[in-house]
């Protein structure tokens, strides 16, 4: 609403803008990533709150809300992709920012319709206060002598106090956030009544300190799928503007495909996979070996999907080496060769996040534990922004390397004169490497052990 004169009109260009309409655009973008940031885990984290881990059939259902969950986010992204980016294209901005804010009205209302049946968890306390505690209390006992078998560490009796969180079996990794858990004489309180509770930044129940262990059993994977995100971070960057230097044109007279149009293909190739692994491929399999079936588990679809992230790069390279044998000469930015030559590559991606991301969100969901879910979520979301940052750095580097002596560089403004398939063979050695990293990781990852919940005690619906 607030453009420039000008602007919004093909063959016009705006005039200057002033510093209201610049500041107003830069708080909304912090805004958007706000929203977009908070929004997800939540959702993710209300969602997987609605399934009983150890009902099987909710077990069940919990992994293909995670699907659908992921398919969901997919079909905005695809409206997104091709109707706004048309319509930007055409120069018709304000509607497509009043087309998306109808979108989120729309989602909100729809979120607040379903409030009273939803099954909610009561929160223990503040996720970050409860990890920093056995930090904490880790740290004023560095003197003390662990027991050797784990005995005599301080655990609530039954179900933690104040919450419905499940406890967890004690573990013989980090011994040094044991001391967490060893009882001194001064880690009691002294009510006005003579009783007597724990100073939490001084003494930790056991599974308090397993919590931590969980979260540092999970950095390592964390880390190898903020690796993995380095691919699917080009998707809406270099494999975009690869697509600006090749032929756009189509069977339709006078259409052009939107480079960013493209990502399309990455979006209906993940749904499709998703929709498709759920509705036909695992019940093919039960129906051909009549038995339960054993699915690959999260860690090994995470592997999956590296190898084919890996192989997407290798013939984004390869696409891009024939882009180069059709180069426009005379300095031109474009290529003859069609833009759909991008078409394998934008779908291999697509299914290599398919696996990758579900996988994740799933794996993550299972190993972290009840008090902290909504902190492991957006750990695990988090990963493909931390992705974008190294994906940049990375190019950073590489540009800067690569224009020395007066070269152009590898990703130079004319692609023609630079050599983007480097890049992307970069790229897939770096996620051939994340693989090895990750399988090593994945081996000796240990499982979190929850003990089961007592007779009677149901998950806790509330409105």
């Amino acid at each position: 609403m607030l453009e420039p004169e000008g602007c919004g009109k093909l063959g016009e260009l705006c005039k200057p803008q002033s510093q209201v309409e610049v500041t107003m655009f830069y708080l909304s973008i912090y805004l958007l990533a706000l929203g977009s940031g908070s929004i997800e885990p939540a959702l993710a984290t209300l969602g997987a709150d609605q399934f009983d881990e150890e009902d099987p059939e909710e077990s069940r259902s919990k992994t293909k809300f995670f699907s659908y969950f992921y398919v969901a986010l997919n079909l905005g992204s695809l409206v997104a992709e091709t109707l706004l980016v048309y319509m930007e294209n055409m120069g018709r901005w304000v509607l497509a920012f009043w087309i998306s804010t109808a979108c989120g009205f729309v989602a909100l209302i729809s979120i607040i319709s379903g409030a009273p049946r939803y099954r909610h968890i009561r929160p223990s306390c503040n996720p970050i206060s409860r990890f920093s505690q056995v930090i904490v209390a880790s740290i004023r006992k560095t003197k003390l002598i662990v027991p050797s078998n784990g005995e005599g560490l301080y655990e609530a009796r039954g179900r933690n106090e104040k919450d419905s969180t499940r406890r967890i079996s004690h573990t013989d990794d980090f011994k040094f956030l044991d001391r967490a858990a060893v009882i001194t004489p001064s880690d009691m309180l002294i009510l006005p009544d003579k009783s007597e509770i724990p100073n939490r930044w001084r003494l930790c129940t056991v599974t308090q300190v397993e919590e931590v262990k969980c979260v540092l059993r999970l950095l390592p994977i964390w880390f190898c799928t903020i690796l993995a995100s380095i691919v699917f971070v080009q998707v809406l960057s270099l494999f975009v503007e690869q697509g600006s230097a090749m032929n756009t044109s189509t069977m339709i007279s006078g259409f052009h495909i939107p480079p960013a149009s493209m990502t399309a293909f990455d979006i209906i190739s993940t749904s499709t996979f998703i929709i498709c692994y759920e509705k036909i491929l695992i019940p093919l399999y039960v129906k051909l070996t009549k038995s339960k079936p054993k699915l690959p588990s999260e860690l090994q679809r995470i592997g999956i999907g590296l190898v084919i992230s890996t192989v997407a790069m290798v013939i984004a390279g390869l696409v891009e080496q024939h882009r180069l044998r059709f180069a426009n000469g005379g300095g031109e930015e474009t290529s003859s060769l069609s833009i759909f030559w991008q078409t394998p590559q934008y779908v291999l991606v697509g299914v290599g996040e398919a696996f990758i991301y579900v996988a994740q969100w799933e794996f993550f969901a299972s190993q972290i534990p009840d008090s902290l879910k909504s902190m492991g979520l957006g750990l695990s979301m988090s990963s493909s922004a931390l992705g974008s940052y190294l994906c940049s750095i990375i190019l950073t580097v590489v540009m800067k390397i690569s224009t020395r002596h007066g070269k152009p560089g590898w990703v130079p403004a004319n692609l023609n004169d630079g050599h983007l398939d480097r890049f992307f063979f970069l790229s897939a050695a770096l996620t051939a490497l994340d693989l090895v990293l990750f399988v090593m990781c994945a081996k000796r990852y240990k499982s979190i052990a929850l003990e089961k919940r007592e007779v009677g005690q149901d998950m806790e619906a509330t409105a």
